[in-house]
């Protein structure tokens, strides 16, 4: 397949980028650097012949030549330092490059997959999260820039194939981790694994009893995989079901790096879930998928890509 990839220069966008060439299929990446690394470029662009790249922000638009067999929609901030940084770009990214790249799919016939996330789930009353629950998320908070962006966009993917028959997929992203995060990004692994690799006190918000469900990327990606080749219309959680706490998370990187660092407790940022589980039935179920990698092994995977980074 021609396959375009927005945000593909990111952390998950670029283990896509990586999957889809290694599976044989031509890949057209877009992307603006806001969050995304030119680095990943460079990298993809030396692996394959079968890689080209576009400097773009698709919430102004994306065009490109000849055909396209799908497009995957991956082009947004993702964690709460980039979006509470960039707020208006990821409402504009949810909304009018969800709208850009929908009406590509559309003008190609071509399958589209749209990356959401267990954020419009927002803080759960329901636990784990299926599908079917449909969230408790404060719109005007100020994580609303994130979670409303992307239960908009699942809107607009599912009105798009409502009404003009598009061959539209939605993943539910929990929490990712793995090689190619950025050190600062403000998520709990690489902020955790920075500092004690630097023997510094580790931030660990409120008390770190709220829990998290973590899944390595190299799962992650083989559940959208799975989900692209399916025909599967409605959302689907892709996530590992094993629950941690934060702060258990913490002590197992300080283990793991074997780290002589302490655990600062800060306080709270506003509306930060209390509980992530994702209910991984309908992605068992349909996709026969599930978590292979156990947080323990991934998380010396990725301390080890760290350390690599440090020289």
């Amino acid at each position: 397949m021609r396959v375009v990839v927005t945000g593909g220069a990111g952390f998950l966008g670029s283990h896509l980028c990586e999957r889809l060439l290694a599976d044989g299929h031509e890949v057209v990446c877009v992307d603006n650097f806001i969050t995304g690394r030119s680095e990943h470029v460079d990298m993809l662009a030396g692996s394959s012949s079968r890689f080209s790249f576009q400097h773009a922000d698709v919430s102004s638009g994306v065009f490109v030549d000849g055909v396209v067999d799908a497009v995957l929609h991956f082009a947004s901030p993702a964690s709460p330092v980039d979006y509470l940084m960039h707020p208006i770009p990821t409402l504009k990214v949810g909304a009018l490059g969800t709208h850009n790249t929908l009406g590509l799919a559309k003008a190609k016939g071509a399958r589209y997959l749209l990356a959401s996330t267990s954020e419009v789930y927002g803080d759960p009353q329901v636990h784990p999260q299926p599908e079917t629950y449909w969230g408790h998320v404060n719109p005007i908070g100020p994580r609303g820039v994130y979670d409303e962006a992307k239960r908009y966009a699942e809107a607009m993917t599912m009105a798009y194939h409502r009404t003009h028959g598009l061959d539209t997929r939605i993943v539910r992203i929990f929490n990712t981790y793995g090689p190619r995060m950025r050190p600062a990004d403000g998520r709990a692994i690489p902020e955790f694994i920075s500092a004690a690799l630097d023997g510094a006190a580790i931030p660990v918000h409120g008390d770190g009893s709220q829990t998290r469900s973590f899944c390595y990327v190299t799962d992650e990606i083989q559940g959208f995989i799975r989900l692209l080749a399916s025909s599967q219309h409605d959302p689907v959680n892709i996530g590992n079901p094993i629950e941690m706490t934060v702060l258990e998370m913490a002590q197992l990187i300080i283990k793991l790096t074997g780290s002589s660092s302490s655990i600062e407790f800060l306080p709270r940022p506003v509306d930060d879930p209390n509980v992530r589980r994702p209910d991984i039935t309908r992605a068992r179920t349909l996709l026969g998928w599930e978590p292979q990698v156990a947080p323990e092994e991934g998380i010396a995977r990725t301390i080890e890509w760290f350390r690599t980074q440090r020289g």
